[in-house]
This record gives C-alpha cells, structure tokens and sequence, in this order.
C-alpha cells in the first residue's frame, strides 16, 4: 500500500533511478539513525591488517573526554557529544551548518576483535583507534616439515 501511494505522489513527476536510489537509501539509513544521530555522521575510514584494525576518525574541536569508545565481540562503537558554543545575546546567525548534540557510530567487523589490548588516541581533531584481532582470529603461520 505505501509503495502505490508514493507512485500516485510522484506518478506526475518522473523520478530518474539515482534519484529514487538515493531516496531508498535515505529512507533507509540515515532517517532511522542507522549512521547518523542527531543529523551527524562520524566519518570513519578502517584500515584492516594481519593482526589488527586501524579506525580513524575525524573529530575536530572534540577532547578525550568528549568521546566513547567501546569494543565488545566483533563490534566496535564510537560514541561522544558535540557541545554548542554558548550563545551570544548580542548576535544571531546569518548561516548555521554545524551540528551539535551526541552522536554514535558502530561498526561490526568480519572477526572477533581483542578489547583488553585495544588503544585509542586523540590528536589535532583525528582519533586513531587501534583494535587488535583475537588471537582466535589471526593468521598463522605453519612450518613445512620435510620427511
């Protein structure tokens, strides 16, 4: 019933593929704050190694102690607050991009990760966390015996 309603919405404007895609996907992720919480994306890139993961966050303006970071299992969760800056009695806004507010993002990936060895550092508004593999999970190396 949904899907014959938003075609008589849109049967007088032609929707071209990309549009509906992006539509679908929005609609999908990002309203139901699958990724994004309170209008904020964290914006993470993941670097897998033999025994390890290297996440990195983009964080500007945020301290340590703005930010979460949890480890649990195969999934790793980024969590913190954007604090707005106090508002000025005597000025107003002509353009107001940023968000504030908290936000999170969680990622789970394909193996199961050590949270007793993880590290996470802070530095010039970027957040390196490095997650090592559980032992379980890491490659390893088996010599060939000749007989």
């Amino acid at each position: 019933m949904e899907v014959i309603t938003m075609l008589t919405l849109y049967r007088n404007r032609p929707m071209r593929l990309a549009e509906a895609m992006d539509r679908l996907f929005e609609d999908a992720f990002v309203r139901n704050g699958a990724y994004a919480f309170d209008g904020y994306t964290l914006p993470l890139d993941v670097l897998a190694k033999d025994d390890e993961y290297v996440i990195t966050a983009s964080t500007p303006g945020l301290k340590a102690e703005d930010l979460s970071v949890e480890v649990l299992g195969d999934t790793v969760t980024v969590s913190g607050e954007i604090f707005a800056p106090a508002p000025d009695e005597k000025a107003k806004y002509v353009l107001q991009e940023r968000r504030y507010g908290k936000f999170a993002r969680t990622l789970t990936l394909p193996v199961e990760l050590d949270s007793a060895k993880a590290e996470a550092v802070i530095e010039n508004g970027l957040l390196t966390l490095r997650v090592p593999k559980a032992e379980a999970a890491r490659p390893k190396m088996i010599k060939v015996k000749a007989k």
